[in-house]
């Protein structure tokens, strides 16, 4: 490991840094270059995030309509605390400059708010409440041996693709 290397991005990593800021959620790659079996760690991690999802019931989507009904707490506690646990960790990484494992900088960019993000969230909430599936608990819903989800799987990647074409056109 190279924990006290500092390393300073090229100018042309910079221009495209602030350009994918725009629209990407993570931008912080790494520039190191590991063997393919150190991936291997982040599937082991989904695994155990599935079966959290799982037992939470979190995946269920009886939970998913009994939220969207208002007639229990379960998931609003569960995304709630989610919501909080997320808030103290950016806090935390950015008052005390945290780093990576390897020593690099976690850059986390300002975002403006624009309406692309509300029609956005719209068509989010509109899918997870008729399919009762979002990203996360979608792969723990086809591991858990719910085969109807590949449907909603499938609609995904198209949704996905479907933006992709779009995206310039889209407000963001």
């Amino acid at each position: 490991m190279q924990n006290n290397v500092k390393r300073t991005p090229s100018a042309e990593a910079l221009a495209d840094l602030q350009a994918r800021e725009q629209d990407a959620i993570c931008v912080n790659e790494s520039t190191l270059k590991h063997p393919w079996w150190y991936n291997l760690k982040y599937a082991a991690w989904g695994i155990l995030f599935g079966i959290v999802f799982v037992k939470a019931e979190i995946v269920s989507w009886f939970r998913i309509q009994e939220m969207f009904r208002f007639e229990s707490f379960h998931m609003y506690g569960v995304i709630g605390t989610a919501v909080v646990v997320g808030l103290i960790s950016v806090l935390l990484i950015k008052r005390t400059r945290a780093r990576t494992i390897y020593g690099e900088e976690i850059h986390i960019p300002k975002k403006e708010f624009n309406k692309g993000q509300v029609i956005g969230g719209l068509l989010f909430g509109l899918g997870w409440a008729i399919t009762g599936a979002c990203p996360g608990p979608l792969f723990a819903q086809m591991g858990a041996g719910f085969s109807v989800i590949i449907v909603t799987f499938i609609s995904a990647l198209a949704g996905t693709w479907f933006y992709g074409l779009l995206r310039e056109k889209l407000p963001h």
